[in-house]
């Protein structure tokens, strides 16, 4: 498909919810070209020989040993997959930049202070640098001579990042900016030789700094001690009369909101994929452990309750990559019909992101809690083993945990979720109105039942468009009855939130099944059909339940009964025996000993 097809039916950010997605304007794993997949398992071998050997030196944070692995990663040129070819990058697409976070997301520490370094390490001074920082900077930072942290938060403000307290002040001279202040938290702090640093100019134009290592005034505290990513370096950083060069401001004074958040959406793209390349591997580890871990005479892996268990982590991560590469694909689509508009390579690079922050936030939840329940049913499955430090198992568990809470915790990225589709809707940049009301129609007349013979996939299509009528029914209902108290009723808020995420991962998954059945024949992806067929059927539940929970804390009586019945009506699954699609979907993995779709 040509980019001018892909921009003329290109789905906006946000409109998911209110257009049919087509299976032929859809971006899948297996579609990768030859040089992503080679590009993929170049990550997985720089894994098996770097890192995989050396864990435990790695999480005793053995002096100069991280940056000396971000560098031997940038010799191979892994860091430099999206960046552009005038900087030393490769200026691969957003697509195959994703491949590497992915790929990478499974080596435990060492993935934290690449994603750290490789994101928001480098991004703010790409995307918003002057052309002089960009030169002075980039070529360092991608080549892995250099490391790039990033200092946003502060004792005091997390989630509330512009409640900041450092200060900035011009020097008398007007040579400097004199910061003060403290962060906390920051990733590969300890090594890094820029920083990018957020601070109030004159107490209130929220700014951002480059900071380089060295700087007078600036220190940094003792490495953290953490439950996990124990081999990521997080220290906190204090300014002093920390003196600043003027021609190190980044961007624009009082625009430093601009870079926080617009990096953050890329971050959390990002951290899905990464999550989802953790989940593989810890899948694959549990699979095997399954299959020679004997109990009552047999491999565990023979028994129900645990074929259930590697089912459902399949099952997962599967719909997480689905929507994962359809969203990177969209945001790769979104770059290039603002590069071809004519706009600079920087605002095409953020536009792209900043297009689709509403999926970036719902993958961000999605991809870090997929990682939580793998490593946690992992752990189960080794049973006491999964317990001991001798296991891998143990060290995901940990790793993983953090996962939830940076780039944004996942409360607040729910919380956006819902907060940009409003704010989009009232701006006149999505209509949900029109969609909303034509289902509020619907709720009055008579189901449609459909006719008995129907083509391919005709019920699991109703059933998505369904669930999308379930979310506009209760997000319209709520937004019209609580008008602009609707901010203060985070529950209801965060439950309309699941609905969109179940729903968006259900389609995503769809869609993706139904391109491999037309390219490969049904009979070839009879696992894939168990694994879509399952995580429907159990979406519409999560939907209903999410659905309930929102409509009981605003509605009652006939109105709560009747939009509680339009809920049972959108949220109606056709019944299916996912007990036997797990067997089959575990048996696969199984005889393949690994996460194999």
């Amino acid at each position: 498909m040509g980019t001018q097809a892909a921009q003329k039916n290109a789905i906006k950010g946000g409109e998911w919810l209110i257009k049919e997605s087509s299976p032929q304007e859809t971006f899948i794993p297996e579609n990768f070209s030859e040089e992503q997949r080679m590009i993929g398992d170049m990550c997985d071998q720089f894994l098996d020989t770097e890192i995989y050997p050396i864990l435990d030196r790695i999480d005793s944070l053995e002096e100069g040993l991280m940056k000396s692995l971000v560098t031997k990663a940038g010799e191979q040129g892994l860091l430099a997959t999206s960046f552009p070819e005038e900087f030393g990058g490769l200026g691969k697409d957003f697509v195959t930049s994703t491949i590497v976070n992915e790929y990478l997301g499974a080596g435990h520490s060492f993935s934290v202070a690449i994603a750290a370094h490789t994101g928001i390490g480098t991004l703010p001074i790409l995307y918003f640098g002057t052309p002089e920082q960009k030169e002075k900077y980039i070529p360092k930072l991608i080549s892995g001579e250099w490391a790039g942290a990033y200092g946003l938060t502060e004792p005091n403000s997390g989630s509330d990042a512009l409640g900041a307290k450092t200060t900035a002040k011009l020097s008398d001279d007007g040579k400097y900016y004199i910061l003060n202040g403290q962060k906390c938290w920051i990733t590969n702090g300890g090594f890094a030789q820029v920083y990018t640093v957020f601070a109030k100019v004159d107490g209130d134009k929220f700014t951002g700094f480059i900071v380089e290592r060295g700087t007078e005034g600036f220190t940094q505290g003792p490495e953290e001690h953490k439950m996990g990513i124990k081999g990521s370096s997080t220290v906190q950083l204090y300014f002093q009369d920390a003196k600043v060069p003027v021609e190190n401001v980044l961007g624009e004074i009082g625009k430093g909101h601009k870079i926080a958040f617009n990096i953050l959406n890329i971050g959390r793209l990002k951290l899905c994929a990464a999550a989802i390349g953790g989940s593989r591997r810890a899948l694959s580890e549990t699979v095997n452990y399954a299959k020679t871990r004997e109990q009552f005479k047999q491999p565990i892996s023979n028994f129900g309750a645990i074929k259930h268990k590697l089912a459902e982590m399949a099952i997962r991560v599967y719909t997480a990559e689905s929507a994962l590469y359809r969203t990177a694909k969209w945001i790769d689509e979104k770059e290039e019909e603002l590069r071809l508009s004519g706009k600079p390579e920087s605002e095409s690079l953020l536009g792209g992101a900043e297009e689709y922050a509403i999926e970036c936030a719902m993958l961000k939840v999605y991809g870090s809690e997929v990682l939580d329940f793998v490593v946690d049913e992992g752990v189960q499955i080794h049973g006491g083993n999964g317990f001991s430090a001798e296991y891998n198992i143990s060290r995901a568990y940990r790793d993983s945990r953090i996962n939830r809470i940076y780039e944004g915790t996942n409360e607040i990225n729910r919380l956006l979720t819902l907060d940009m589709t409003l704010k989009r809707a009232m701006g006149g940049r999505l209509d949900l109105m029109g969609p909303a009301m034509a289902v509020q129609k619907e709720l009055m007349s008579i189901p449609d039942f459909g006719d008995a013979e129907e083509a391919p996939f005709t019920k699991e299509l109703k059933l998505i468009a369904n669930l999308k009528k379930a979310i506009l029914m209760t997000a319209g209902a709520a937004v019209q009855k609580l008008m602009m108290k609707i901010e203060g009723e985070q529950e209801v808020l965060m439950n309309i939130a699941d609905m969109a995420i179940e729903t968006f991962n259900a389609e995503s998954v769809l869609l993706r099944v139904m391109i491999l059945v037309e390219e490969k024949g049904e009979s070839a992806c009879n696992y894939q059909l168990d694994m879509m067929r399952t995580y429907l059927y159990d979406a519409a539940d999560k939907v209903n339940k999410s659905g309930k929970d929102a409509i009981n804390a605003f509605a009652d009586g006939d109105e709560q009964r009747m939009i509680l019945m339009g809920l049972k009506r959108f949220t109606k699954a056709e019944p299916f025996n996912s007990k036997e699609a797990r067997r089959r979907i575990a048996d696969k993995m199984i005889e393949e000993g690994r996460y194999c779709f």
